[in-house]
């Protein structure tokens, strides 16, 4: 064997990824091994869509079922986070209808009170647990539920802080309730309402208002990707 025989940067199984096959609704595709399933669905010609979706995590809007070939079990994923296995097949979510109540979180008067005006099937929950059991993001959905009908919206607005919205909460409930827009309206609710404002947050909206970064802000808009990328890092 030669010095060229040996070298084993330029062997075929070292350029080449190894490729599995993997289902995409429906459809069967062979993509590198251990890539995500998002890029998965890129790298099969999904449209790449910029500024969509944080990819880390807790953006909720790229939320899966999946199932691989040794488990037929049906489970839920983050697109995102979750590594493609040979066989696996995958779809996207479809959204689920659910009532979302108009509401303008500023002008409510009794924010705790209101809660059953807007969502009068909150308190109706049966403690059945479907919505913590169908939770990707491991939340006791049922406990923040039952924690805003009876007004401890600080906990909820906590408990919930990784909610991705995917939804997966609302179908599974019995009593006809969106847990997530519950717990959206508590979360917004306890900021406007009854959390202490940052101490400058109002002097420093009243420079924004006032013009004083436009100059910056139009520089900024100005800038190309790579000038961009320059400027981002040397902000501290």
């Amino acid at each position: 064997m030669n010095q060229e025989d040996t070298n084993v940067i330029d062997q075929p199984e070292v350029l080449k990824p190894r490729m599995v096959t993997i289902e995409i609704a429906g459809k069967k595709v062979e993509v590198p091994e251990g890539i995500t399933v998002i890029k998965a669905m890129w790298y099969a010609g999904q449209e790449v869509v910029r500024g969509v979706g944080c990819l880390g995590g807790f953006c909720g809007a790229c939320a899966t079922y999946y199932r691989t070939k040794d488990d037929p079990k049906v489970r839920t994923c983050l697109a995102c986070q979750t590594a493609v296995q040979d066989g696996m097949s995958f779809t996207m979510m479809p959204p689920f209808p659910a009532r979302k109540a108009t509401y303008e979180i500023q002008t409510l008067q009794d924010p705790k009170q209101d809660l059953f005006n807007l969502y009068p099937e909150a308190p109706l929950c049966r403690n059945c647990n479907a919505c913590t059991e169908a939770c990707p993001q491991k939340i006791d959905v049922r406990e923040g539920v039952w924690k805003a009908v009876f007004g401890d919206f600080k906990s909820v607005s906590e408990m919930f802080m990784d909610c991705v919205m995917c939804g997966m909460c609302t179908p599974v409930c019995i009593a006809d309730i969106a847990p997530n827009l519950v717990a959206l309206y508590v979360s917004r609710a306890q900021g406007a309402h009854f959390s202490e404002k940052p101490a400058g947050l109002d002097t420093r909206i009243k420079e924004i208002q006032d013009g004083r970064f436009n100059d910056e802000w139009n520089k900024i808009l100005k800038m190309n990707d790579k000038e961009l990328a320059e400027h981002c890092a040397t902000v501290k």
